[in-house]
C-alpha cells in the first residue's frame, strides 16, 4: 500500500507527522490536529480486505461509517476517544486520542532483557483494568467485541494506566439469537487467537473469544513468553506449558485464571469478563455446574511435555534396571 508522507494533510484538519505502525488491514499515524493546537492524535487508515467494486464498494463503506459512529460513541477512561471518520481518495480513516507511552509488548522485552519477571501485583492491576474495559465494551448494545488482544495493541501510559488501542476494521456480525455485534479488528494475531476465530469473518465469535486472548496476553505478562497456538494445541496437546512451570513465583490462583480463560473449547472459559475477574481474584475454587475450572488436558500430560527429557531418562534407566534383573536372574 502506498503510505502517506509527513506533512500530508487530511481533510484540511490533520496533518500527518509520522508513522506509528503498519499491518495487512492499514497503518496508523501520529499527526496534529490543526484545529486545536497542540492536540496530537493517532489516524488509523483502513483498507478493505480485497478489491471491490460498485455496489460492493459503496456498502463497505456504508458499514464503515455505521460501525464507525458506534465506536465514536463509546467513553472509558481505558480507550482512546474516537473523535472522527471520514473517506479520503477512496480509503477510510478513524481519528482517535494519541497514547502516550509504552506497549506492554515492549514492557515483556525489557523484563526478558534484565532477566526478571514482572511484578504478580503489576500484571494484576493492569489485568484488572482491562477487565474493566472489556466488561464495558461487551454489555454495549450491541456488544463490542476487539478480537486482537494482544501486548502491543495495550499501552501503559506515563499515569500509569491501560489503554487498549489500534482499534481497526470494523465488521458486523450476526450471532445464534440475531442480534448485532459490532467487531473491533478484523483476524487477530495467532499466539492470542482462539481456534474459533480461525475461521476468520464465518467464525462464530463471541466475549469469551476476547477472553481468550486477554488470558494469552496475561500468559505472556507473567512469563515472559508467547503462549503456544490454538491450532498447535489442538494438534499437540499439552504443548502449553503451565505458567508456573515457567515462573514458580506465581500464585496457583493467577495459573488457574489464565488456563481458565485459555481453555480451547469457548464452553470451557468463563462465560464472561466478570466471572473471569472473580476466578482471578478468588481466595477459594469457583465451582461451576461442570466443576472446578481446569485446563483440557490432564496434569500428568503437560507434566510430560514440560519435563519430556526427564520422562525419557527415567524411563531408560527403568528399562536398564529391567535388563539387569533379567540377566542376573537367568541360570
Amino acid at each position: 500500500m502506498d503510505l502517506l508522507t509527513p506533512e500530508t494533510i487530511l481533510r484540511e484538519r490533520y496533518k500527518i507527522l509520522e508513522l506509528i505502525g503498519q499491518g495487512g488491514m492499514g497503518a496508523v499515524y501520529k499527526a496534529e490536529d490543526l484545529r486545536l493546537a497542540g492536540r496530537m492524535c493517532a489516524i488509523k487508515e483502513v483498507l478493505p480486505l480485497g478489491v471491490l467494486y460498485g455496489d460492493e464498494l459503496a456498502a463497505y463503506r456504508e458499514q464503515f461509517f455505521q460501525e464507525a459512529s458506534i465506536l465514536a460513541r463509546l467513553d472509558h477512561p481505558n480507550l482512546p476517544k474516537v473523535s472522527d471518520y471520514f473517506s479520503d481518495d477512496g480509503r477510510e480513516y478513524l481519528v482517535m486520542d494519541f497514547v502516550e507511552g509504552q506497549d506492554l509488548r515492549e514492557i515483556i522485552n525489557e523484563a526478558r532483557r534484565r532477566g526478571e519477571f514482572l511484578p504478580e501485583d503489576q500484571v494484576l492491576d493492569w489485568i484488572d483494568q482491562l477487565c474493566d474495559t472489556l466488561n464495558y465494551l461487551h454489555i454495549r448494545t450491541p456488544p463490542v467485541l476487539h478480537r486482537d488482544i494482544k501486548p502491543s495493541n495495550i499501552k501503559l501510559t506515563p499515569s500509569g494506566h491501560i489503554k487498549l488501542v489500534d482499534f481497526g476494521l470494523v465488521k458486523l456480525l450476526t450471532t445464534d439469537d440475531s442480534r448485532t455485534v459490532t467487531v473491533v479488528q478484523g483476524r487477530g494475531t495467532v499466539q492470542y487467537t482462539p481456534l474459533e476465530q480461525y475461521g476468520g469473518d464465518t467464525g462464530h465469535t463471541d466475549a469469551r473469544s476476547d477472553l481468550y486472548a486477554l488470558g494469552a496476553t496475561c500468559y505472556h505478562l507473567v512469563t515472559l513468553q508467547p503462549p503456544a497456538d490454538a491450532r498447535q494445541r489442538f494438534l499437540r496437546p499439552g504443548s502449553l506449558p503451565y505458567p508456573r512451570t515457567i515462573n514458580p513465583n506465581l500464585s496457583p490462583a493467577l495459573e488457574r485464571a489464565i488456563l481458565a480463560a485459555m481453555a480451547m473449547h469457548p464452553d470451557d472459559r468463563p462465560p464472561s469478563v466478570e466471572d473471569f475477574r472473580e476466578l482471578l481474584f478468588a481466595t477459594h475454587d469457583i465451582v461451576t455446574p461442570d466443576g472446578v475450572y481446569v485446563t483440557d488436558d490432564p496434569p500428568w500430560i503437560d507434566a510430560f511435555w514440560s519435563h519430556k527429557a526427564l520422562f525419557l531418562v527415567a524411563t531408560a534407566l527403568l528399562f536398564i534396571a529391567f535388563a539387569i534383573s533379567l540377566t542376573i536372574s537367568t541360570p
